[in-house]
C-alpha cells in the first residue's frame, strides 16, 4: 500500500509539473506574443529539466524521464519562440 502511495504520488507530480506549462505554451503560440517572457529564465529552466532526464535516467526512474520530457518539449518551445522573436524585432 506504501509503495502505490509513493507511485501515485509520483505520478501526480508529473503530471501536475509538465502540464502546467500547457496553457503557457498554446497561449504562446497562438498570439505569437513573446513579450514580458525572458529567454533566460526558459533556458535556464530547460537545462534544469534536462539535468533531471539525466538523472531520471540514473535512478531508472519512468516518471521522472517521462514527465520532465514533457515539461521540456513544452519549454523549449516558448524558448524557441521568444529566440524566434527576438531576432525578428532585431531586423
Amino acid at each position: 500500500m506504501i509503495q502505490f502511495i509513493g507511485e501515485f504520488l509520483g505520478y501526480l507530480a508529473g503530471v501536475c509539473t509538465a502540464v502546467c506549462f500547457l496553457p503557457q505554451t498554446v497561449k504562446t503560440i497562438k498570439t505569437k506574443n513573446v513579450q514580458g517572457l525572458s529567454w533566460l529564465s526558459y533556458a535556464v529552466y530547460s537545462l534544469g529539466i534536462f539535468s533531471w532526464i539525466c538523472y531520471g535516467f540514473y535512478l531508472h526512474s519512468v516518471q521522472m524521464i517521462l514527465f520532465n520530457a514533457i515539461s521540456l518539449v513544452f519549454a523549449s518551445i516558448i524558448l524557441f519562440m521568444i529566440l524566434k522573436g527576438q531576432k525578428r524585432g532585431s531586423k
